[in-house]
């Protein structure tokens, strides 16, 4: 088993030289709008997921898959050449799920915040359900849970604070 720091090295350089590769190797025109976003790598060295992502709708996605399938074997002598390890990594390619989670992620912040503006609209214009000061704030003789009334606070201080 690799070092856990050296296959994130290793992940990093293989999407560094893929991404190169893209740019002045392959001379396909499905890859011009590719952007390698990541790259992972099993403990074991043997196997890359490189991440991408493409500027376009799902067909120019789906011509890009293709043509990454295509580009493979040249991308994996490439990252073999560059990098010097005695077994060079397969390549996979799987398309990044982050920019549409972001853009979902947008939208659901943008939807709470409308909501938060109406929320805070209808409580500017709204007035209290019962009384405007429902709290009691006179010295007023308070009914205690059995029915039976008690003493209010001028008559505990009155007699110094003993209840008979």
């Amino acid at each position: 088993m690799a070092d856990s720091a050296r296959a994130r090295r290793l992940a990093k350089r293989i999407a560094q030289i893929v991404a190169s590769g893209l740019e002045h190797e392959v001379k396909d025109p499905r890859l011009a709008m590719v952007t390698i976003t990541d790259a992972r790598l099993t403990a074991d060295l043997r196997d890359a997921t490189v991440y991408y992502t493409v500027f376009g709708d799902d067909t120019d996605e789906s011509a890009t898959a293709a043509a990454l399938h295509s580009a493979t074997g040249v991308l994996r002598s490439r990252v073999g050449q560059q990098t010097g390890v005695r077994f060079t990594p397969t390549l996979t390619f799987v398309a990044d799920s982050i920019p549409g989670d972001a853009r979902r992620l947008d939208e659901v912040l943008a939807q709470a915040k409308e909501a938060d503006a109406e929320v805070a609209r209808l409580a500017s214009a709204a007035s209290p359900a019962g009384d405007v000061d429902p709290y009691r704030s006179s010295e007023a003789e308070i009914v205690d849970d059995a029915g039976a009334v008690a003493a209010t606070r001028e008559d505990e201080q009155d007699s110094g604070g003993r209840q008979d």
